[in-house]
């Protein structure tokens, strides 16, 4: 079984991520200002049977993102953990072709995330405005991914999620792993209908996988119930096949144990589900080998 979504760090090195400008989407944070280590990460796994991991990018310092990289694969050398490293690059920038080329000779670099989420709620805010997934030079950079066999971690907003479809459609070479099942952040009726108008369209798109992770950021608390509401969506709209699990650790650690957050994903699962939900999206789509 895999986790496709962990962040391991070094707080010394993370002035990006813990500075008093980070927005924090998922409230107060102290407990996990410090270092979160493979060998811590191994210990909250211990007994689940995860067999396999993908780090993802932990939004160190942006001139830092190929040493981010880098000292993940040498963490990766040294303890066999991650299995793949989702890095970061800037989508936006003319010279982002060099920055993928530098990545890509990174050995466990096989997508790219860089979190395009816009709010207006200021505390939910991450990307400079909210039309990223549909600016020309994005777009551009986005298909260079396919030339390096890179998938890219997308995260929006429910009502970001046409120009996410857009952007899906203008690069049909890229496999999309859409993050944290389309961050449904209101649960309203009305909030809802454009969550699910939007998950549709994203589902649409061949080329679009969803990732059950961060099912907990927004309500602070690992709920079965709500975690089941959105994986059946999921699992509705995108098929087994293109659904995978993901832990969102150490963030979720928050207010819950890896066991019982992993519990209350496999009990929100159907059974006939587990083995593709659990491993077989995640290795296909990150094109993991053990």
């Amino acid at each position: 079984m895999i986790d496709a979504h962990h962040h391991i760090w070094r707080q010394a090195d993370l002035p990006w991520l813990i500075g008093p400008d980070q927005p924090r989407i998922f409230g107060p944070y102290a407990p996990i200002k410090r270092d979160y280590s493979i060998e811590e990460y191994l210990s909250d796994i211990d007994g689940t049977g995860i067999t396999g991991s993908v780090y993802v990018q932990a939004n160190w310092a942006p001139n830092w993102a190929l040493d981010e990289a880098a000292w993940v694969q040498a963490e990766a050398d040294r303890t066999g953990w991650p299995m793949a490293i989702v890095a970061y690059a800037d989508m936006t920038r003319r010279d982002c072709a060099r920055q993928l080329k530098a990545l890509s000779e990174i050995k466990g670099v096989c997508g790219i995330r860089h979190q395009f989420h816009w709010h207006e709620t200021p505390a939910y805010r991450f990307a400079p405005h909210a039309d990223l997934c549909t600016d020309p030079q994005v777009q551009s950079n986005v298909r260079l991914l396919a030339d390096h066999g890179f998938s890219f971690d997308l995260q929006v907003f429910a009502a970001q999620m046409p120009g996410a479809v857009a952007l899906a459609q203008a690069c049909p070479e890229v496999t999309f792993i859409l993050q944290h099942a389309g961050m449904l952040e209101d649960r309203s009726k009305k909030a809802r209908a454009i969550w699910l108008e939007g998950m549709s369209a994203l589902a649409a798109c061949p080329n679009v996988v969803c990732k059950l992770s961060g099912l907990g950021t927004f309500i602070h608390k690992n709920d079965v119930k709500h975690i089941a509401d959105q994986a059946s969506t999921a699992l509705d709209l995108f098929g087994a096949e293109r659904c995978m699990f993901g832990s969102n650790y150490p963030i979720e650690k928050l207010w819950t144990s890896f066991a019982d957050l992993f519990a209350a994903h496999r009990k929100a699962i159907p059974k006939k589900h587990l083995s593709s939900v659990f491993t077989e999206t995640a290795a296909r789509v990150y094109r993991l080998k053990f």
